[in-house]
């Protein structure tokens, strides 16, 4: 699987996760030159808090692009230390 942002792949995997028909992928996939620490936080009732990332690519910004649970709840341990994308990323094989 793929993400790409902006005509440029920002993390590829063999190993995604779907939850919620969203592919998370494995933190050490991301391209970390395009990724910016957010201060976004929402929360899911059973997956817990979510932390965010932005997306910066050649000059562009995609805030709060990316997502990922640090502690997730017990029902979601099979996503942490994995990341899913929103706000127009494409997410394809």
């Amino acid at each position: 699987m793929k993400a790409v942002w902006n005509n440029t792949v920002v993390a590829e995997s063999d190993n995604t996760v779907v939850v919620e028909n969203n592919h998370y992928f494995p933190a050490e996939s991301l391209k970390k030159e395009f990724f910016e620490d957010s201060i976004a936080h929402t929360s899911c009732p059973w997956k817990g808090q979510a932390s965010y990332y932005s997306l910066s690519v050649n000059g562009e910004q995609n805030k709060d692009a990316a997502w990922y649970y640090p502690a997730p709840k017990d029902a979601a341990q099979n996503i942490k230390g994995y990341v899913a994308f929103w706000k127009g990323v494409k997410v394809s094989e």
